[in-house]
């Protein structure tokens, strides 16, 4: 299912250190039929930089959803997982862990270390008109 109208779906925190997946996942995002606000992280420091509001980030928004990847080489996913599920202003936003392997994401998923969803990366339209519709992004917005 292809949403024909182009919807916007919010603020979009992508944490991805790859600059191909963060143009993988916005055109995908756009064959879905979605567009939304992008902010990226490309780090586990930066993205809890980002979330609160500190350093470069000062004016930063809190994002409708965030897109986690699970491994950064200076504070991985899970550390910033903690943050956003430890953090009262934070633990609202719906955050989807993106891993490269089915191997991890089934790990992931029987682990359940706190996220809202988990899927393989690339993400595929499907997976994210699903995403859309389980969070009601597409009433987020400004």
């Amino acid at each position: 299912m292809i949403v024909t109208e182009p919807t916007y779906v919010g603020k979009i925190l992508l944490i991805e250190e790859n600059p191909g997946d963060v143009r993988l996942t916005k055109e995908m995002f756009k064959e879905a039929g979605f567009y939304g606000t992008y902010y990226v992280a490309t780090d586990g420091t930066e993205a809890v930089d980002f979330l609160c509001q500190r350093d470069n980030y000062i004016d930063a928004p809190h994002p409708d959803i965030i897109f986690l990847d699970w491994h950064f080489p200076r504070k991985s996913g899970e550390e910033v997982l903690t943050k956003v599920n430890s953090d009262e202003s934070l633990k609202q936003i719906p955050v989807i862990v993106l891993t490269g392997t089915e191997s991890e994401l089934y790990d992931l998923q029987s682990d359940d270390p706190g996220a809202d969803g988990y899927v393989l990366k690339p993400l595929e339209p499907d997976d994210l008109i699903r995403i859309v519709q389980s969070f009601s992004l597409n009433q987020a917005i400004e």
